[in-house]
């Protein structure tokens, strides 16, 4: 049996400040036993790849909200279907970003709502929204398949139900976001399929701490929700199974993951 990880980054790996450090034990345990690691976020692929850089793993990852699935050439020793995208493989699932910015201009126009989306703000501006560090911002900007945006004036309501006629999703990480008709669980499904044709038998953990992971969190075998910085869970129901991992952020997702990783091994056994 073969454990793979599916984790949200943001409020969940990182904490508020973009930090993993109380998560380092947990993640040498990972790479030291070859444990499939895949990020699933509503950040860019330059964002996650530098991060991947940082982290020293080569596992695909998933970015903006389920939009895109990157699988790194080679990984799988058998076709995997997709386009050529540098030394990726990409799996198309969401709309494309001219479609996701023009739909903002006219939700603005339709109603008189102050909609500022990363389209509209420098670098400077989305560090000190959002408090990413300096020279993460510019790689937020350069998007594929998801505009996040803040409603300084209206309502997120009238917003939700335009954006829903338009065929497209409102959803919420940190801060708002309009996506297509993709979410990171139709995501984590194509990856599953990947995973139990190369392993036979696979185990599938996923973490999350806010509402666009619930549809990542229903489609594995383990969810768990971590808390948020305030200290409480995102409600989330129809998940029977949920661990509600105790700690903040990182923390908790360290505490959990120890505990399920050595309850597989224990019970099942899984191979490294």
């Amino acid at each position: 049996m073969k454990p793979v990880i599916f984790t949200d980054l943001d409020g969940t790996l990182l904490d508020s400040k973009y930090s993993y450090r109380s998560a380092l034990p947990v993640l040498k345990r990972i790479k030291d036993e070859s444990i499939p690691l895949i990020p699933v976020t509503s950040k860019t692929r330059a964002e996650v790849e530098r991060l991947r850089q940082r982290l020293g793993v080569n596992d695909p990852f998933i970015t903006e909200n389920g939009g895109g699935v990157f699988i790194p050439f080679g990984l799988f020793p058998f076709p995997v279907k997709g386009e050529e995208s540098g030394s990726m493989n990409l799996i198309r699932l969401g709309s494309t970003y001219e479609e996701l910015k023009s739909a903002i201009r006219d939700i603005r126009k339709q109603t008189g709502f102050q909609i500022t989306g990363f389209a509209d703000m420098t670098p400077e501006e989305i560090t000190w929204r959002t408090g990413l560090p300096p020279e993460d911002a510019p790689l937020a900007k350069v998007r594929d398949f998801d505009e996040p945006f803040f409603l300084d004036s209206g309502s997120i309501e009238k917003v939700r139900l335009l954006a829903e006629s338009a065929g497209l999703t409102l959803t919420r990480g940190k801060i708002l976001h309009l996506t297509g008709d993709n979410d990171k669980g139709r995501a984590v499904e194509i990856l599953k399929t990947l995973y139990r044709a190369l392993y036979g038998k696979a185990v599938f953990i996923g973490l999350g701490n806010a509402e666009n992971d619930i549809p990542l969190l229903k489609s594995v075998d383990y969810p768990v929700i971590v808390k948020n910085e305030d200290g409480h869970y995102e409600p989330v129901d129809g998940i029977p199974s949920l661990v509600k991992a105790d700690g903040i952020g990182p923390e908790g997702w360290a505490k959990a993951l120890t505990g399920i990783l050595d309850s597989i091994k224990a019970s099942k056994g899984y191979t490294c």
